[in-house]
């Protein structure tokens, strides 16, 4: 199975497309693509008009630039598989999923089958018709906790909506390497890495806007432990603004660097630093308004067993030493 094509085009409207609408428009400038998959990647939020979503009937005008970035997948290669998903909330427009630690979200490379993307096929088959299956955000293979899925398009494309305009209000709890002195913002663009590929930075020219905020909900002797909020939605995007102000996220494999044990630890607690195999991060809290009522609906989801016995170890640690 081969990886999904990615798609970056752009176009200006010339003179003579000045005022029409923009399924319309699009359908000229990008004849290699179907108007049916044009409409979906408008509905979807991934075909813009200079940066912005827009409806397919939307007017537009001489000069504006209509970009595409999105990904040629092929959901007819897409398996449904029984996986065992743990739903929180569902109803005919919205599924709510906690996702658990080392759960890959969608296919890709070296994961093509068994994925929450798989699973979601079979139990909702529906889902086939919608771009990347619903899934409205995604959260990394290793990190636990709450995600939107849209069971409809319409779902779809008013979440996606939301993201874009920061209504949708997404909360993470999280253990840093190091004592933080209180709270703050880190407000850094952000890119691919320059040398390594698979890895993100923060790219002061030329990345794109990424904010996170973050307080401090205790301090350890050497940890802290934080509820973080975004603003933006970048890939790795808490890991890496946390790397970036030199409070790495304990057990990130990709961007902890060399993991440290502080001196002076039980052997319980050096044993629990070392043995913790992924990065301190859970999706704790999610809030929307539903895009079928426009009722605004609240989730929260207690941290998951391994960071619950991180962090009493921490608390242990931290009574020892006073």
């Amino acid at each position: 199975m081969t990886e999904p094509e990615k798609i970056s085009l752009q176009a200006e409207i010339p003179e003579e497309l000045d005022g029409a609408r923009l399924d319309q428009a699009a359908a000229k400038l990008f004849a290699t693509y179907s108007r049916s998959r044009l409409k979906l990647w408008i509905e979807a939020g991934e075909l813009t008009v200079d940066g912005q979503s827009q409806r397919p009937r939307q007017k537009v005008r001489e000069g504006q630039v209509v970009r595409i970035e999105t990904e040629l997948d092929a959901p007819d290669e897409w398996e449904p598989q029984k996986i065992d998903l743990n739903v929180v909330y569902e109803d005919d427009h919205i599924v709510l999923i906690n996702k658990p630690a080392g759960f890959v979200v969608h296919p890709g490379a070296g994961n093509w089958s068994g994925t929450l993307l798989n699973g979601l096929l079979h139990r909702y088959p529906e889902l086939a018709q919608i771009p990347r299956a619903g899934i409205v955000h995604r959260i990394d293979k290793d990190t636990t906790g709450l995600m939107v899925v849209a069971r409809t398009l319409r779902s779809h494309t008013r979440l996606v909506r939301q993201l874009e305009k920061r209504n949708m209000t997404r909360q993470y709890e999280a253990v840093t390497q190091g004592v933080m002195v209180g709270g703050g913002t880190v407000n850094k663009p952000m890119g691919r890495h320059p040398v390594h590929r698979k890895k993100m930075a923060v790219i002061e020219h030329g990345g794109k806007p990424a904010v996170t905020h973050y307080r401090v909900v205790k301090r350890f002797r050497t940890h802290t432990h934080i509820r973080v909020q975004l603003e933006t939605g970048r890939t790795h995007q808490i890991r890496v603004h946390m790397a970036h102000i030199r409070y790495p996220l304990l057990g990130d494999p990709v961007y902890l660097g060399r993991s440290r044990l502080p001196a002076g630890g039980t052997p319980e607690f050096k044993e629990t630093m070392l043995r913790f195999g992924r990065q301190a991060l859970h999706a704790k809290f999610l809030a929307f308004e539903h895009p079928d009522t426009g009722e605004w609906m609240e989730w929260e989801i207690p941290l998951p067993d391994d960071m619950l016995a991180l962090i009493e170890v921490l608390n242990e640690d931290k009574r020892d030493h006073e």
